[in-house]
């Protein structure tokens, strides 16, 4: 199942998500059938990577719950587009619920050019993000568990973690980094307005049945 990712403009991406209570609940993503967490886990999965994707939180898809999926790929870049990785090269797949973020050392780094699902086409340097990153989660089975990573890896889950918390990437950017997108920003808004158009037409046209 691939979800619509939801764009710069859409409401809940700015809400701070709640934390999940019971992993063995079920959810329902806006305009789909509701599933449990370890299918919503698989279809997130699957909407990440159809989207060319290394990370991508549960708010993205219109769900305010503290929970997302990333992957880490391996670094060779003989075997795809560095920007797109091809999922043949993924080392392995997260699945963390009520991520919590310890960072391990001061140092931080500006050099990564970040984009996002939820911003499609705009990419920007100069976001500061520790390197090194230690985070406590749930698995889908309930368990506690602790990761830590360094670089690459450690900036995907803080960047996910700001998700979580309703923030942008550009948000740590100053000001006129976001102006300079303000008509690329304006279509995504007007694209999440329609596609909440949508979803409600939807539903008001389910109910009436």
């Amino acid at each position: 199942m691939i979800y619509p990712i939801r764009l710069y403009g859409d409401p809940v991406l700015r809400q701070k998500a709640r934390p999940v209570e019971d992993v063995h609940q079920t959810v329902q993503v806006p305009g789909f059938e509701a599933v449990s967490l370890k299918t919503l886990a698989e279809n997130m999965l699957e909407t990440m990577y159809q989207a060319s994707g290394v990370g991508l939180a549960a708010p993205q898809i219109g769900l305010p719950i503290r929970m997302f999926v990333a992957a880490e790929y391996a670094d060779d870049e003989e075997e795809g587009d560095e920007d797109r990785p091809p999922r043949s090269t993924v080392l392995r797949e997260m699945v963390m619920i009520n991520p919590r973020l310890e960072f391990l050392s001061k140092k931080k780094d500006v050099s990564y050019q970040e984009g996002c699902l939820s911003i499609p086409g705009i990419y920007e340097e100069g976001v500061a993000r520790y390197l090194e990153a230690r985070v406590r989660y749930l698995d889908l089975e309930g368990n506690e568990q602790v990761m830590e990573a360094e670089d690459y890896l450690a900036r995907v889950w803080q960047h996910e973690t700001d998700h979580l918390n309703g923030k942008f990437f550009l948000d740590h950017l100053p000001t006129e980094v976001t102006d300079s997108h303000r008509k690329a920003l304006a279509e995504m808004q007007r694209r999440a307005k329609a596609y909440l158009r949508e979803l409600r037409e939807a539903e008001a046209a389910k109910g009436a049945r």
